[in-house]
């Protein structure tokens, strides 16, 4: 429900007669901006490694052999623990995160073993039969077995035995200490070794979700890890430097490998002790839709009835022997992608979509509810050009500027649904409230438009349940 907004008489009255009241202070961000910081260290210190091994070789007296730089896929994989290992260390040693309330856990709880055995079991149950549900959909879909999803699949073939060997200890482990073990996770393995039995089918749902989400994006982010990382630690720098628009593609795809290696990182730890499980998975399908129409194999936009980018060419094509301009594009360009690859460094270990897993307000947040995705959609339009085309006319570049726009049109309704779904916490309520009052572009935009966006109120949803 919204608040409508006073009249601007009352509120002039209120201002002449009453004291000056100070804004809100902005509300505390669920993680702190040293996780993401550390993590881009580690990967740009790995990332140098990589690209001068040769050379690291030699100073320290290895014999390297013919051996070029370290650009393979278990290199890449290297690279992501790299990112991932200094973020874990940070949240645990500095923002101590596992002391959170938000984790469920009471580090002074000390059940006997035999207290939550069964409810462990259960659990475990509950799990394997969850990891052998998204194992059946990667075996049947061909998809995921094909191009760069082979190398996602052959990975997670070799970590699965280690991960149903790893669950045990850990379930059991973690269960004494849970404040209520009875989650999701167990009321999934209750439905299906006690028929009959009386369980929470909210809890269920959300336990389904939460792992729909990390099974199809862990293995759309694995497949793209190798690639990206390959590109940048052999790309010869002499040809990077030889004009801006080389210059400025590699800091673009450096940003973006920045973006990929740390969104990895937050698929895979999605872990309560870290404090970075998933809270709630959205529960609405149009949010669903929304996101998935973005990625393949649903994607829309590249080579699908979106694609905006036919008979056209990028910023490169159409600003070539114009240094200065070249320059110019390409340091905007870059100034974006940082934006958008600081928005998920933002998140630190708990980067991920359809999610809630904290409220961020650091960073590019204090600035706007949605960086990463004004940051995206304006790259793509400064970057694409689309009312610029090589064949077809004003006709195909009229087509390319509609469809771009559907595009930006499909990413506004993704905010939507993920405010949707966040709103039913107190703790964004208290954000989104502040932003717009508070944050740069929508006081800007409320400026611009002359009018305010009225602030909210909280509005539990049963479908969400709790956020805690």
């Amino acid at each position: 429900m919204h608040i409508m907004a006073e009249s601007a008489p009352i509120r002039a009255a209120e201002a002449a007669s009453d004291p000056v009241v100070p804004a809100p202070a902005r509300p505390r961000s669920a993680v702190s901006a040293g996780v993401g910081l550390v993590g881009l260290a580690g990967l740009l210190t790995y990332l140098l490694l990589a690209r001068f091994a040769p050379e690291v070789a030699a100073f320290l007296g290895i014999d390297w052999g013919d051996r070029g730089p370290m650009s393979g896929p278990n290199s890449a994989v290297a690279s992501v623990l790299a990112c991932g290992v200094p973020m874990v260390l940070w949240s645990v040693f500095v923002d101590k995160v596992h002391r959170n309330p938000s984790t469920g856990i009471d580090w002074a709880l000390r059940r006997p073993w035999r207290d939550t055995l069964d409810i462990s079991l259960t659990k475990l149950a509950g799990l394997w039969a969850t990891w052998g549900l998204i194992a059946l959909i990667y075996g049947t879909m061909r998809y995921y077995w094909e191009g760069n999803y082979a190398f996602s699949m052959n990975l997670l073939e070799r970590v699965a035995p280690w991960l149903l060997l790893v669950s045990v200890p850990y379930m059991l482990w973690l269960d004494r200490r849970m404040i209520e073990p009875r989650d999701g996770c167990y009321q999934f393995g209750r439905w299906l070794i006690a028929p009959g039995k009386p369980v929470d089918g909210r809890a269920i749902g959300h336990h389904l979700r939460a792992w729909a989400v990390k099974g199809f994006f862990t293995a759309f982010m694995l497949s793209i890890v190798p690639g990206n990382f390959s590109a940048l630690v052999t790309v010869p720098m002499a040809e990077v430097l030889a004009n801006p628009y080389l210059t400025g593609i590699w800091a673009i795809n450096l940003l973006y490998l920045v973006d990929v290696h740390i969104a990895t990182v937050g698929y895979i730890l999605t872990l309560k002790p870290l404090d970075a499980h998933i809270r709630t998975a959205n529960p609405y399908g149009m949010a669903w839709v929304a996101a998935l129409v973005c990625y393949p194999p649903f994607i829309l936009m590249s080579g699908g009835p979106l694609d905006y980018q036919v008979h056209g060419a990028d910023w490169g094509h159409w600003l070539a022997g114009h240094d200065g301009l070249l320059v110019l594009w390409g340091a905007v360009l870059v100034l974006l992608t940082a934006v958008y690859s600081w928005a998920t460094m933002a998140f630190g270990i708990r980067f991920s979509n359809l999610t809630h897993r904290g409220i961020i307000t650091h960073g590019p947040y204090a600035f706007t509810r949605h960086p990463a995705y004004v940051a995206k959609n304006l790259t793509w339009w400064i970057g694409a050009l689309p009312f610029l085309v090589t064949a077809g006319g004003w006709v195909e570049a009229a087509r390319n500027v509609v469809l771009l726009g559907l595009v930006s049109g499909i990413y506004y309704w993704r905010a939507k649904t993920e405010e949707k779904h966040l709103l039913g916490d107190p703790a964004y309520v208290a954000y989104w409230n502040w932003a717009q009052a508070q944050a740069p572009v929508p006081r800007l935009i409320a400026k611009l438009t002359g009018r305010a966006r009225p602030l909210v109120r909280l509005e539990p949803d049963a479908r969400v349940g709790p956020v805690a």
